[in-house]
């Protein structure tokens, strides 16, 4: 009888100890293995946050700061382009399209974004998607509002209803433009992107709600511009925030950067997203450091559980090993005996382990893309997840050689002594 065949009918006469112990390196595996998956996805999630779009360009400042109020929505920018600046710059003939944004006022804690129709054609995420919409579509009239996923579950709103935006950035705001109501145009499906927690409306509405504003200061009663007289008025924007920038070419972006960095007329910075995002990622990647580093400590756990169990039954064992060694066994086939059960221990807990991860990952993809706009991807085991795979089962048979050795050194006449 081959040593492996012992081993598994050994465990077969353990099975209730042999069955708890693979179940808890299966869940310590399925969880370091979901783990890395979802920190591979974030990360690729968070760094496709913007995609399609060639340079951001806003007011002179730091990159990080000018992706998060420009992308992000977080913190506010260092000034505003004119009007007259972006025309000039947009009409370079190397763009081939730009959407500038307004930021500015808010409504219930989350920010409004001031914008063209460009935003519904060229905003891209992930692998390409561009948005589109669960319900409603985009703003049509002066007065619509297109908002996120998470801001209608949030509120509860839906299409055709009434919300009034208030001035400022604050979750409550003393200041509100209630005399110019929006209407709820349309509503986005989840992106899983800043995108689901904005209130779009056009860059005419963001003129509307301050066309009787002086020098930032509401109007003074009795000086107010109706909604219905605003219409009638020249809303051409004066300034925006930033605005996308999409090129005919790429190899043109670093010479229409260089332009935009070199500018005169007004402090300008042109960044480049994919790089600006991974510098952000580097930024808050420690998280996922210690993620991972909670989960090795989880199947370390498991492992030791393993090691535990192997040696606290080797007591109740020494009468079978006797018996195997006189029948024949030399210590040789006692120790590989011992670490074949290791190595069945960490094969049979990785397999599983595995099958945890990919039934979880089925149960749960479509309410994370429904609900959260996450895409996880369900691909088949990578090189990583091999690697883990390997070092675990590695790791098991290294951790099997102490009992091993311990029933190694058990003598026959240890093993046949009757103890009273």
């Amino acid at each position: 009888m081959s040593i492996a065949s012992l081993a598994l009918k050994s465990l077969r006469n353990r099975k209730t100890t042999a069955v708890l112990t693979i179940f808890s390196i299966a869940v310590s595996v399925a969880l370091l293995l979901g783990v890395e998956r979802v920190r591979v996805e974030a990360k690729n999630s968070f760094t496709s946050t913007i995609s399609g779009t060639d340079l951001i360009v806003g007011a002179r400042s730091s990159s990080i700061n000018l992706l998060l109020y420009s992308v992000f929505h977080i913190g506010n920018a260092t000034n505003n382009i004119t009007w007259q600046t972006y025309e000039e710059l947009s009409s370079n003939p190397a763009v081939a399209w730009t959407v500038p944004i307004a930021l500015g006022d808010s409504h219930q804690g989350y920010r409004v974004v001031g914008t063209t129709q460009g935003m519904f054609d060229h905003y891209r995420y992930a692998n390409d998607q561009s948005l589109s919409f669960k319900s409603g579509a985009a703003f049509d009239d002066l007065y619509d509002a297109v908002i996120g996923s998470e801001v209608a579950l949030a509120l509860g709103y839906s299409v055709g209803q009434p919300i009034t935006l208030s001035h400022g950035v604050e979750a409550t705001s003393l200041q509100e433009h209630d005399d110019k109501p929006f209407v709820i145009s349309g509503i986005l499906e989840p992106t899983g992107t800043p995108m689901d927690r904005v209130i779009m409306i056009s860059l005419e509405g963001i003129e509307a709600l301050h066309i009787d504003w002086v020098s930032g200061a509401p109007p003074i009663p009795g000086f107010t511009i109706s909604a219905d007289r605003t219409r009638q008025m020249d809303l051409q924007p004066t300034s925006i925030t930033a605005y996308f920038v999409g090129l005919k070419s790429r190899v043109a972006a670093f010479r229409y950067q260089r332009m935009i960095n070199d500018y005169r007329q007004e402090a300008l910075s042109a960044i480049l997203p994919g790089v600006a995002l991974q510098e952000l990622w580097r930024l808050v990647g420690s998280a996922e450091k210690a993620l991972l580093a909670v989960s090795v400590m989880v199947v370390l756990a498991g492992l030791i559980g393993m090691l535990t169990t192997i040696l606290t039954s080797l007591n109740e064992r020494r009468r079978e090993m006797a018996i195997l060694r006189s029948v024949g066994a030399r210590p040789g086939h006692i120790f590989a005996l011992m670490v074949s059960e290791s190595l069945i221990y960490a094969i049979a807990g990785t397999a599983l382990g595995f099958a945890l991860q990919y039934g979880l990952l089925f149960a749960v993809q479509p309410s994370l893309q429904k609900y959260f706009g996450f895409y996880l991807a369900i691909t088949a085991p990578g090189a990583v997840e091999w690697l883990i795979a390997s070092i675990v089962i590695g790791s098991a048979t290294i951790l099997g050689i102490i009992p091993a050795w311990r029933a190694y050194r058990n003598s026959l006449a240890d093993g046949l002594t009757v103890r009273l």
